[in-house]
């Protein structure tokens, strides 16, 4: 059974700057790890780990540890600090492991893991590969992705014998001065889970546990122009359904099935073949598809019976307005939430190829609309927009024009297309509005 213990009052804690403690407990701190989470004493007191939480709303806060339990003292606005004894490891003292209990004011208690006891899950070779505009697989660095570790303390609420489930969240933003993950969670108050920045690549991450697959969740930028923005995630996998705009963290359970289609596909020249091609909008389809899943089982035995070798899909990717038919991306990564979630597509193009039809995917890497929870001045900025007013909007189309020439904005489009031919084992890209992507004077006038 966990014991109480107190402070030994004779060693001093890691101290912190009283402005710095100021920007971690308002959750505006850009690198927040530096003073929350454990940290080894120094000048002699290297075997004390001066532990940190930020709990603004709580009564008491305790530090749960293999030996025991320690209370935290408050030290200001909401920030708890711990001395727990340090342990051994080969290299001489370490942070244990820990979860911290934290009881409110009207009596209810939580144990739950540290944000900010993990490492970057991010690494030098990702941010590097990204600035230079070279990410062949950004999507797995970038975004909301689900780890579970094996931890001595078991779980997220410290129950042993589980494994610990988390999310890790990264994200582009140079020109921030703070980003928050905020969601249900955490009643959309992004205090509490403050990301860093990773040195000077513009990206922030953080690991937050107990976050598992399901969990909506949002951005909240303090942007270029001190205003607190909230923005859904460009790399989000899934979206919820407009017009709701939040990002959806996937944990994919599909096991791709078929193998038999993909090695035929890698060992035959497409331009050899008869094509026939059958475009489809899924979601007007048939008034009677109801998700994807549904339009697998009535698209496919439709499209063998009249012949058509190949599928089209009109734009799959998530789009706030269903009167643009998918030409108006906000979410390059997720897939149209209006059908179901990326399991069930995939389900549906499984299908597909077990069938012997190939699918095609409209993809629009040209424009974007300029809603305010999607890309459009993400940071406060012009950031996947050309700054140039002259060509960073679209006359015609009232859309933001992407800046090509800008390498992560580059990297996003080219690795979008990788990822929906590698994820969603599409077989081709039709790109869209390619014109307008070539000619500068595209749809403008003389002199504009």
């Amino acid at each position: 059974m966990a014991t109480d213990s107190k402070i030994n009052e004779d060693i001093v804690a890691v101290p912190v700057p009283q402005n710095t403690l100021d920007a971690v407990s308002n959750g505006t701190y850009y690198n927040p790890h530096e003073v929350l989470g454990g940290h080894l004493g120094t000048n002699g007191h290297e075997d004390v780990v001066t532990i940190r939480a930020l709990r603004p709303m709580a009564k008491s806060v305790a530090i749960i540890t293999q030996e025991g339990r320690t209370l935290a003292v408050h030290e200001h606005n909401g920030v708890f600090m711990a001395l727990v004894p340090a342990i051994a490891t080969d290299t001489g003292h370490g942070v244990p492991d820990y979860r911290i209990r934290t009881e409110y004011e009207d009596g209810s208690v939580v144990v739950s893991d540290d944000p900010y006891r993990y490492l970057p899950t991010i690494g030098d070779v990702d941010t590097y590969l990204f600035g230079e505009g070279r990410h062949e697989r950004l999507w797995e660095a970038l975004g909301a992705h689900v780890l579970r570790y094996d931890d001595p303390l078991g779980s997220n609420e410290g129950k042993a014998g589980e494994q610990l489930v988390g999310t890790a969240f990264t994200v582009w933003a140079p020109n921030a001065h703070a980003v928050r993950v905020v969601g249900d969670f955490n009643g959309w108050d992004g205090r509490t889970h403050a990301m860093r920045e990773i040195g000077s690549s513009g990206i922030w991450e953080l690991f937050v546990p107990g976050i598992a697959g399901g969990t909506i969740y949002k951005y909240e930028l303090l942007n270029a122009n001190n205003e607190w923005v909230m923005k859904a995630d460009p790399m989000e996998r899934s979206h919820e359904i407009p017009p709701r705009t939040g990002s959806i963290v996937v944990d994919t359970k599909h096991v791709w099935r078929d193998d038999v289609w993909m090695k035929r596909r890698a060992a035959t020249n497409p331009h050899n073949g008869p094509v026939s091609i059958y475009e489809v909008h899924a979601s007007s389809w048939r008034k009677d598809v109801a998700d994807y899943r549904e339009l697998a089982d009535k698209l496919v035995p439709y499209v063998r019976k009249e012949g058509f070798t190949h599928v089209e899909f009109m734009p799959l990717a998530q789009h706030p307005f269903s009167g643009s038919w998918g030409y108006q991306v906000t979410g390059y990564y997720a897939i149209d939430s209006r059908l179901g979630g990326p399991d069930d597509f995939k389900y549906l193009v499984e299908k597909m190829h077990e069938a012997g039809i190939g699918v095609i995917m409209d993809w629009v890497p040209a424009h974007f609309p300029k809603d305010a929870f999607a890309l459009g001045r993400f940071d406060g900025t012009p950031l996947y927009e050309d700054p140039d007013p002259t060509r960073g909007e679209h006359p015609d189309w009232g859309t933001y024009v992407f800046n090509f020439g800008r390498n992560e904005v580059r990297n996003f489009l080219v690795a979008n297309a990788c990822f929906w031919l590698d994820e969603y084992h599409i077989d081709a890209l039709r790109v869209d509005a390619v014109s307008s992507m070539l000619y500068l004077d595209y749809s403008r006038k003389p002199g504009q």
